[in-house]
């Protein structure tokens, strides 16, 4: 953990150059003067002071380190976690209850979420937004679709909300506040939750639990629905990760869940290596959707188990 941190950090200091000479720029800027009536010698000047950062395509670029299951789930779900979880959930309990209500989704799923992706608002990110969607839009053709029209969102969102594109700080993939939602996100799903007349992600913990609540609600979160649960397997289970299926039709390959669910409900199975082997779940729909929100297995996971650790807690206390 340390030592990915050491380096993310050493990458900062990478020393960078002027965007303006970056290929496709210019055509980006004659686009937004004519699509969004921009004004020319506006997006010029800022784009001036935007600076190419090779440190976000060394990051982006690199080869995800996977750690071991137990590895990444203890990151998130361990006491300084909880801790905090709850005490953010009591902080802010008027508003989680609200988003409940309203969309659906639990409160300890909120919370998780914002603990998972900025430790309950405290580390939202370092990178230039700016920097790192110029870059990204221009310089890393794998994605560079997705992160031109992020780099359009952001400009529009600059512009709504009246701040200046170049003072935001955020993830080394743009993605930017409390929820850490993507531009495009944040102008599609983010909500005035407190009702104050404007909606900021940045450092409004209100706006930030609506909106998470608003962002799954979009996606299908399905209220009162399961999320996973653990599986146990006969010695003559048939395995078929990828699949999905029904309850019934993993009953009867040796799948069983250890708490009873309607056989018609359908579900994919999932393993995670663990110290004394494998440990099995069956995912249902919400799973998914927590993935929409970041498209990695251990991800929801360890959103799932915080959420429940944080619900436990909270009864206990």
């Amino acid at each position: 953990m340390m030592t990915w941190l050491c380096f993310a950090l050493l990458l900062l200091f990478i020393p960078s150059v002027g965007a303006m000479e970056l290929p496709g720029l210019p055509q980006f800027i004659d686009e937004m003067v004519i699509k969004h009536q921009f004004k020319r010698d506006e997006l010029e000047q800022i784009f001036q002071r935007t600076q190419y950062r090779p440190a976000v395509i060394n990051l982006i670029s690199a080869p995800a380190t996977i750690k071991p299951w137990p590895q990444y789930r203890a990151a998130f779900t361990n006491n300084k976690h909880i801790s905090d979880g709850l005490k953010f959930w009591q902080n802010h309990i008027n508003a989680l209850q609200r988003a409940e209500k309203e969309y659906g989704v639990p409160q300890e799923m909120i919370v998780a979420v914002i603990g998972v992706e900025t430790n309950y608002g405290r580390n939202t990110g370092k990178f230039n937004v700016l920097d790192t969607l110029t870059t990204l839009a221009f310089d890393y053709p794998r994605r560079a679709y997705f992160f031109r029209n992020e780099l359009e969102q952001y400009l529009l969102l600059a512009r709504e909300q009246k701040f200046e594109p170049f003072k935001i700080q955020g993830s080394y993939a743009g993605a930017v506040g409390i929820p850490q939602f993507m531009p495009s996100s944040y102008r599609k799903h983010a909500v005035d939750f407190n009702n104050d007349g404007e909606i900021n992600l940045f450092n409004d913990p209100e706006d930030s639990i609506g909106s998470v609540a608003n962002y799954f609600k979009q996606y299908g979160w399905q209220s009162g629905e399961p999320v996973a649960v653990r599986a146990k397997l006969n010695e003559k289970a048939e395995l078929n990760i990828k699949e999905t299926h029904n309850m019934a039709a993993w009953a009867e390959m040796g799948v069983i869940p250890v708490v009873q669910t309607a056989d018609l409900k359908s579900a994919w199975l999932l393993d995670f290596t663990v110290s004394d082997g494998k440990e099995f779940w069956l995912a249902f729909k919400n799973y998914q959707v927590i993935m929409l929100y970041n498209n990695n297995i251990f991800y929801a996971m360890s959103v799932y188990q915080l959420a429940d650790a944080l619900r436990n807690a909270r009864i206990v206390n």
